[in-house]
């Protein structure tokens, strides 16, 4: 799959949008992805449904509504590969191309502002065919230095150390009831479900701080955040490592937790960084 599998799209049309104001300390931040990475736009506001939009409550409490998400992954797949996906690896690319982006809702305003929303499930919609996320934080965390330490819904935290250990949190509340939703279908554990996560968490900030020109720091950051001990339910860590190249700079890469069953669609290209073909070391 490529770095992020989340397929470049025409533009729609730009939308006026008034900014809630709870969504305000977050737009830089948001903002910021949209202007290196336009295939992935996010709007303020409530929940949309219907029109190709899926709020995440959906297909959280509804099996049809997931397996209607999951299915523009099958015909996706079928249209790209020219045949058909095993249904529990379109399942695992429906659950990739959502934990992917709507990780970054939480871990970019960390890297850029050091602050972490808390964006429930009931508070997401998401329209695969546009590349268009909504959102909705009620709440966030940060520093006592910042700014927006005073507006209302901001959650002063004494360090860095207790920021990051909020957005372990953050994240675990909204991505527990979506991994729960997608275990029947991707026919996984919890173990490996929580793997996956753990590799888009770090491998969307990896790609956004590159585009970003942040990439030292967003992998240094990450490094904290998930150095590889033990942070239930998430799995494994970051594990950046520098790959000697002939005649170039060193390059920054890591080894995947989880395998995304890439492989099954195009055995000759498995992921650089898969656990099933990586054999670099630190």
């Amino acid at each position: 799959m490529t770095v992020s599998s989340i397929e470049p799209r025409p533009a729609a049309p730009e939308a006026e949008v008034t900014p809630e104001p709870e969504a305000t300390p977050l737009l830089g931040s948001y903002a910021r992805i949209g202007s290196v990475f336009p295939e992935l736009r996010i709007s303020p506001g409530a929940p949309r449904s219907g029109d190709g939009w899926t709020a995440t409550t959906e297909f959280v409490q509804n099996l049809d509504a997931l397996r209607e998400l999951i299915a523009f992954d099958a015909r996706q797949g079928l249209a790209e590969y020219g045949e058909p996906l095993r249904p529990d690896v379109a399942a695992g690319f429906c659950l990739h191309r959502y934990t992917w982006p709507v990780a970054l809702l939480f871990t970019v305003p960390w890297l850029l502002e050091r602050r972490v929303p808390r964006i429930p499930v009931e508070q997401v919609s998401i329209r695969r065919s546009t590349g268009e996320l909504t959102v909705r934080a009620l709440e966030f965390s940060c520093l006592p230095d910042d700014p927006a330490a005073a507006l209302p819904g901001a959650r002063v935290l004494p360090d860095e150390a207790a920021l990051g250990a909020e957005l372990l949190v953050a994240l675990t509340e909204h991505l527990t009831p979506v991994l729960a939703a997608f275990r029947r279908e991707v026919r996984r554990g919890p173990h490996t479900l929580w793997g996956m996560a753990t590799d888009d968490v770090i491998e969307g900030l990896w790609y956004l701080g590159s585009l970003l020109g942040e990439e030292q720091r967003a992998a240094a950051d990450l490094a904290k955040l998930l150095p590889g001990t033990e942070q239930p339910p998430f799995v494994g860590g970051a594990g950046f490592r520098l790959l000697e190249q002939p005649g170039a700079a060193p390059m920054r890469t890591r080894t995947r937790v989880s395998c995304c069953l890439f492989y099954t669609v195009r055995p000759a290209e498995a992921c650089f960084s898969c656990p099933r073909t990586c054999t670099e070391q630190k």
